[in-house]
């Protein structure tokens, strides 16, 4: 494409592509955005649309231009210029300078003010999830089927522990896990831990196909290899005369 301009009365022909790639960045924001912009722009047209992007004025911004070495290139110091004018390449960097502006003054969100509502007033709005659940009686609001489930934890949990209870330090057992590789080896741990509610063994594998060394944040439940250590639920370990393969 033939990109033509006039600039101080002079005809100026430049052979590039109509529209450039540039990176934005500015003093004022961390951030960095790609944009695409017409080389017909005038300079004072393209701090108009910078400033939506950086939030520095247009009448107090200062552009530098830089390449994809970082090494200065020019300054877009002529409003009335046009960006063809001037040697803005692909993927090169146009930087914005606002000296009027505080460094993160736009990203600061405790300068934002939130909206919020008391309970009271959130109670008496008639257009909330809480009051269609609650007119529906579903989710938590309906009492049946909160009482069943809590029921199916409790049995759940029951069943949990007495399978558990079966289960003795020192034995050999297989750990069955959908999706993962049976894996023989030894009980090390049964009980509750802190990583995580409910019941839990504890096994020291036969082989390296674990997930730690007995430890879980910061917390060791038993001494194994790295690797060779892991924690499966009750309903998945079988206990019995299980030899090293």
């Amino acid at each position: 494409n033939i990109f033509y301009t006039n600039i101080f009365q002079m005809n100026i022909t430049i052979s590039s592509a109509p529209i450039v790639n540039v990176k934005v960045t500015s003093n004022i924001n961390s951030f960095a955005a790609e944009k695409r912009f017409d080389k017909s722009l005038t300079i004072g047209d393209l701090k108009a649309r910078l400033e939506l992007i950086t939030g520095a004025s247009s009448g107090s911004m200062i552009l530098s231009v830089y390449d994809e070495k970082d090494n200065e290139i020019c300054a877009l110091n002529n409003d009335s210029a046009l960006l063809g004018s001037f040697p803005v390449e692909e993927n090169y960097r146009i930087h914005v300078v606002d000296n009027s502006k505080r460094v993160g003054e736009f990203e600061d969100l405790s300068k934002v003010q939130k909206f919020e509502l008391s309970e009271d007033e959130y109670e008496k709005k008639s257009d909330t999830v809480r009051n269609f659940l609650l007119k529906n009686k579903l989710g938590k609001f309906n009492e049946e089927e909160q009482a069943r489930l809590q029921k199916e934890k409790e049995e759940a949990e029951r069943k949990e522990e007495e399978k558990a209870k079966t289960i003795t330090v020192g034995d050999r057992c297989e750990a069955r896990v959908q999706g993962e590789p049976t894996r023989r080896g030894e009980v090390m741990f049964v009980g509750k831990t802190e990583f995580k509610s409910g019941w839990w063994v504890g096994i020291k594998y036969d082989e390296p196909l674990g997930k730690n060394d007995g430890r879980v944040g910061g917390k060791k439940y038993f001494e194994a290899p790295m690797k060779y250590g892991g924690f499966v639920r009750p309903a998945n370990v079988e206990v019995g005369d299980f030899p090293r393969d």
